[in-house]
């Protein structure tokens, strides 16, 4: 993160309204990209990005640190994006023809869910890289720059965060098929 975005962060908690404005207008664009990659649909994006901003702007003053900052957010954007997800979905008899897609979607929505909590398990120094490349879609240098370190940092942390996120996947599967 960086340090301006930080300082609007902590003015925005102390309650400085000038700090709060400008950190809405930092944030939507970032807030919008991880929107558009969780919701479902373009209508959703747009609801979930202003459910959040209000979000960020009512309860700014309840952040405890400014390392969880992103992680809050994008919690707040993710249970958004959920929500309107299943407030979406039609009411099913489920029968044999469509009992199967329904089971899938309502795995891969548990896979984004289980991915979205390992992501967030992660210690701040491999979270931020990891959801900066992969879930922001930001170069490496941009990443490097954005955070004040060299790109082989970078991708040295967002190798091991990736590790870490398919080690912990490969062992919920483990676990999951051993307790059926």
């Amino acid at each position: 993160m960086r340090q301006e975005t930080e300082q609007l962060i902590q003015a925005a908690c102390a309650g400085d309204k000038e700090a709060l404005s400008k950190l809405l207008t930092v944030c939507q664009p970032d807030i919008k990209r991880f929107a558009r990659r969780t919701c479902s649909t373009s209508e959703d994006v747009e609801d979930a990005v202003q459910i959040a901003l209000w979000q960020l702007h009512s309860k700014i003053g309840t952040l405890k640190t400014i390392a969880t900052f992103s992680s809050w957010l994008f919690r707040i954007v993710e249970r958004e994006c959920y929500r309107l997800f299943r407030k979406n979905q039609p009411v099913q008899s489920y029968d044999e023809s469509n009992l199967e897609h329904t089971v899938a979607s309502s795995t891969d929505l548990d896979l984004r869910i289980d991915l979205t909590n390992l992501i967030i398990s992660l210690p701040l120094t491999y979270r931020e890289v990891f959801i900066m490349r992969d879930v922001e879609e930001f170069t490496a240098p941009e990443v490097a720059e954005r955070l004040g370190i060299t790109i082989e940092a970078v991708k040295s942390r967002l190798h091991r965060a990736r590790a870490m996120v398919r080690e912990e996947l490969n062992t919920q599967s483990h676990r999951d098929n051993k307790s059926h």
